[in-house]
């Protein structure tokens, strides 16, 4: 592995983690050496990187151009020792992937399973969460692709594939609307309900159809994980929702049932799979993007 420069790592953690100390606890280095490198940094460029706080740092506005170079540094560093090691007849490294909640705990951890059955030598680091926080995590290179719900058009993203992804209700087989082929929101509103948070995609588009239409809806529980909201919904009976590609696992197993919903609002979803425009990606992500994408659309025809 090519080493970066020391000073280019030593920035990147104390912005992450906020402070120099907690920067050093992460690196597993005294917090005197990081101190130093960031005052050596800062006195080559003659000008403060960092603000100090009473309880961390926080970038100037010169401290923010310099990481903006920096992590594209290390991000073409990490690219150029995949493709080195792709000259040696070898796939190596670590793919960075950051995917929606709904495919963080079935569709990913069995196609990452998939991969490794014929890469051994890669590694993966898996992040979860809602799309904007993926976005953001895409942006400052800190994972290589996302697999996002919806995410908002920027310039600099680079939309790879993009699959529909209707939302679903999520009912114990024995509910009475479990026998339906599909479902309209308001078919709902009689049940007891448990929604993500507002910060969800899904939920947004709940918000925006019950405000179009007026109804009311029996909201018995607000979680901010959907492994929350589908475990309440085998224990209570009360309906969840989720995008398709999330209820693969409880549909298989008998678990829950999951029924398409048919409003305007909520039939237009896409699930969409990206990396940041102009990026060099390394070896081990463009060839795990290959069989990610031919899976999506397998899946979907």
């Amino acid at each position: 592995m090519l080493r970066p420069p020391r000073a280019y790592v030593y920035l990147d953690a104390v912005v992450r983690a906020g402070s120099i100390r907690k920067a050093a606890e992460s690196l597993n280095v005294a917090s005197t050496a990081v101190n130093r490198k960031i005052l050596e940094l800062e006195e080559q460029v003659g000008t403060p990187l960092f603000e100090r706080l009473p309880r961390g740092v926080r970038l100037t506005a010169a401290g923010e151009v310099l990481l903006d170079t920096v992590r594209r540094s290390l991000s073409d560093l990490r690219s150029a020792t995949s493709q080195i090691e792709q000259l040696r007849g070898l796939i190596r490294g670590t793919v960075r992937w950051g995917c929606a909640e709904s495919v963080a705990t079935d569709f990913a951890p069995t196609l990452i399973n998939t991969y490794q059955q014929t890469h051994p030598g890669v590694q993966f680091q898996l992040v979860s969460g809602v799309t904007n926080m993926l976005i953001e995590d895409l942006m400052d290179d800190a994972v290589d692709l996302v697999l996002a719900h919806d995410p908002p058009h920027l310039e600099n993203f680079k939309i790879l594939t993009a699959i529909p992804q209707p939302l679903c209700a999520m009912l114990r087989p024995d509910h009475p609307l479990a026998g339906k082929t599909s479902l309209r929101l308001s078919d709902c509103q009689a049940w007891p309900l448990a929604l993500g948070l507002p910060s969800f995609g899904s939920r947004r588009l709940i918000d925006t159809l019950v405000a179009r239409t007026r109804m009311s809806l029996k909201v018995v529980l607000e979680a901010s994980t959907m492994q929350t909201l589908k475990e309440f919904t085998r224990q209570t009976g009360a309906i969840s929702f989720q995008y398709q590609i999330g209820t693969l696992q409880e549909t298989r197993r008998g678990e829950l049932v999951s029924i398409p919903l048919t409003d305007r609002e909520l039939i237009n979803g896409r699930l969409v799979l990206g990396c940041r425009e102009g990026r060099m990606l390394p070896i081990a992500a463009m060839s795990f993007i290959d069989m990610l994408v031919a899976k999506l659309q397998e899946d979907h025809d």
